[in-house]
């Protein structure tokens, strides 16, 4: 495994991220490839083995049994000094508006929420998972500073933004003082590449981590063309994000099966190998433990020049889309709703 420093934070992560959205109890879950327990910790004990010590889960995952699971398989299995975990709070519901909870104490409540769920005192990357409109940014970047000064979190990344907002957010905090964002997770992989068009400039010039979760796009990346699987038939909101370009992506996951061939490894290792070559960490779910073996075999494959134009060159733009679509209040209003609803919100 190799190393790297989170962003400007003092955190060594893994080169592997490893996605816990899989774990928890599945009656609080809407996937049925959600894992037990008991497959949860054997697929976190062999990560550490192998290595990876950043590991990130929400509280919105399976109603915190994702945490539940990641914090007592860390106290078990490792010293807590030498893992990195994050995790990720969401906005404030509508029932917390109407009652009057400010921003801040929405953020207070959430850390100690997720804090009682791991089984830990303190949050090493704390998340804002989604953009909240209803709520003002001061609110928000002063209630996580709150959570920095007080020692229940080290620092604080965002996901699913866009770049003008990341900017905005972290200018807001140099300008009162504030703990600045040291990481993104965003929707980015080979076959959706829209995070270079403002954020990879924004975080490579800012040194801002890129964590990205979908990295192999729902198993998209790392499947033959033909191969199917649970999840590649079962996942709605995969389907949602991928289904329309499906024609045009085909062309380059095939790409991806014609190097992994000729270089006699598998796609995952092809797929992670080429966005390792742009990020801090990718975020790589696993719910089996190939998954996590896999990934980990990436970090040590170097593609060619060669190879990254040939695997680069037949992508086309792509259409924003999921959470990442919500670039009005109104829309973010109503994909809150119906991720929160679904207990389907993406990595």
């Amino acid at each position: 495994m190799q190393y790297t420093k989170l962003g400007s934070s003092d955190l060594t992560v893994s080169r592997i991220c490893m996605g816990c959205m899989g774990f928890g109890d599945a009656k609080n879950g809407q996937h049925s490839w959600t894992l037990d327990e008991e497959h949860s910790r054997e697929i976190i004990k062999r990560g550490l083995e192998l290595g990876v010590n950043f590991f990130d889960t929400a509280v919105g995952y399976q109603s915190g049994t994702s945490e539940q699971y990641v914090g007592r398989a860390i106290r078990d299995f490792a010293r807590r000094e030498d893992v990195v975990v994050a995790t990720k709070f969401l906005p404030r519901t509508q029932e917390e508006i109407a009652a009057g909870v400010s921003g801040q104490q929405h953020i207070e409540n959430m850390v100690n929420t997720s804090l009682r769920n791991l089984g830990l005192d303190y949050i090493d990357l704390y998340i804002y998972h989604m953009w909240d409109y209803e709520t003002p940014l001061y609110d928000i970047m002063d209630g996580l500073n709150r959570m920095v000064q007080a020692g229940k979190v080290r620092y604080i990344g965002i996901s699913n933004c866009l770049a003008y907002q990341l900017a905005k957010a972290n200018a807001l905090a140099e300008r009162e003082g504030f703990a600045k964002f040291v990481s993104i997770q965003g929707h980015y992989n080979l076959i959706f590449r829209e995070e270079e068009r403002e954020m990879a400039k924004l975080c490579a010039e800012d040194n801002i981590a890129m964590t990205p979760y979908s990295s192999l796009a729902g198993g998209r990346l790392s499947k033959h063309p033909g191969e199917t699987s649970k999840r590649l038939e079962e996942d709605s909101y995969a389907r949602f994000k991928y289904d329309a370009t499906a024609e045009q992506d085909g062309v380059i996951i095939r790409r991806v099966a014609d190097v992994a061939d000729r270089r006699g490894v598998s796609m995952t290792e092809v797929s992670l190998s080429w966005l390792l070559a742009k990020v801090t960490a990718p975020v790589v779910g696993a719910t089996k433990m190939h998954h996590i073996e896999g990934a980990a075999k990436a970090v040590d494959l170097q593609l060619t020049a060669e190879e990254m134009a040939y695997l680069e060159e037949p992508y086309v733009p792509h259409k924003l889309v999921g959470v990442m679509a919500q670039n009005t209040p109104a829309a973010a209003k109503e994909q809150h709703v119906w991720s929160t609803g679904n207990q389907n919100i993406e990595q």
